[in-house]
């Protein structure tokens, strides 16, 4: 947990109740705030398995997977190639393309080159985020002209690649994902413009409405849109994705998260508890069981 990523403090979160969950049900279990010396914390710590409760770069983007693999210590959650996909908003979305899965059109551009509304296939409003970023950190939405050039300055404070992207007007929706078979899809009202770092993390700042507003097969197009996002990415065990659902019925993926929150505030949890009847420590058992991992509660 913690890490290096501008999402450490979620991580945190997660972290902490992912460990209160293990040490309840008779795991032993050790916390490790991911830093720069993590191989030879996991010698030290003679680590078995591990469950990933990082979040963003360094962790969600299949370097810590990547290591975990490199000492043969297995691990939650997708592997490296899953990882990386779908942290990195571009070839994510690419994938979701050639597996015809609807995305929002989009425009990639890289620190150093310039981007007007002229050079778009779409016009405003517009979305600016980061490529690889998570929990909202560096997007903005963009209404007028003359707030481009700030959205762009935010965005490129976090990455060296941004997305300008159409802006799609619909409910938000996650889809919660475990053992490749979806849990059930929750709507998100947030009090601000959009469900941003503040309102993803702040107690009532977004109402969570369970399960989502939709007509019943629009809300099974949900379920399967979001199943096979995360299929298409190769992700392994459980995930959370994130769509947009207009009114004409269109199912918009916006992402994939293969280390959702696993805070009090957290989706997937919710989604857990409400679509398939797990409480908060059996879908972290769960979770382990999905990962084949062999290590048994005291």
């Amino acid at each position: 947990m913690g890490g290096l990523s501008a999402e450490r403090e979620v991580s945190l979160a997660s972290g902490a109740a992912v460990q209160q969950a293990l040490l309840a049900r008779g795991y032993d279990s050790v916390v490790i705030d991911v830093g720069r010396d993590l191989p030879q914390v996991l010698a030290r710590e003679g680590v078995e398995a591990a469950f990933i409760a990082l979040h963003g770069r360094y962790g969600e983007d299949g370097c810590v997977q990547g290591l975990l693999e490199l000492v043969k210590i297995p691990y939650t959650g997708s592997g490296v190639l899953a990882s990386a996909l779908a942290m990195h908003k571009l070839y994510s979305k690419q994938t979701f393309a050639a597996s015809g899965i609807l995305t929002a059109p989009f425009h990639h551009v890289r620190r150093g080159q310039q981007v007007a509304l002229k050079d778009l296939s779409f016009g405003l409003p517009l979305v600016v985020k980061p490529v690889q970023e998570g929990s909202s950190v560096g997007i903005s939405i963009v209404k007028e002209e003359g707030e481009l050039d700030a959205a762009l300055e935010l965005a490129f404070r976090y990455d060296d690649e941004i997305l300008v992207e159409q802006f799609i007007k619909g409910q938000e929706v996650q889809v919660g994902i475990l053992d490749d078979r979806p849990m059930g899809a929750i709507e998100i009202v947030p009090k601000k413009e959009f469900y941003d770092f503040e309102a993803k993390y702040t107690d009532g700042m977004a109402e969570h409405i369970f399960p989502a507003r939709l007509d019943q097969a629009l809300y099974e197009k949900a379920l399967q849109t979001g199943l096979a996002a995360h299929l298409a990415l190769g992700c392994r065990g459980y995930s959370r994705v994130d769509l947009l659902v207009t009114p004409a019925g269109e199912c918009f993926v916006l992402e994939v998260n293969t280390l959702p929150g696993m805070t009090a505030l957290s989706l997937l949890p919710e989604i857990a508890s409400k679509g398939a009847g797990l409480s908060f420590e059996s879908l972290v058992e769960r979770i382990i069981s999905s990962a084949g991992l062999s290590v048994k509660a005291e």
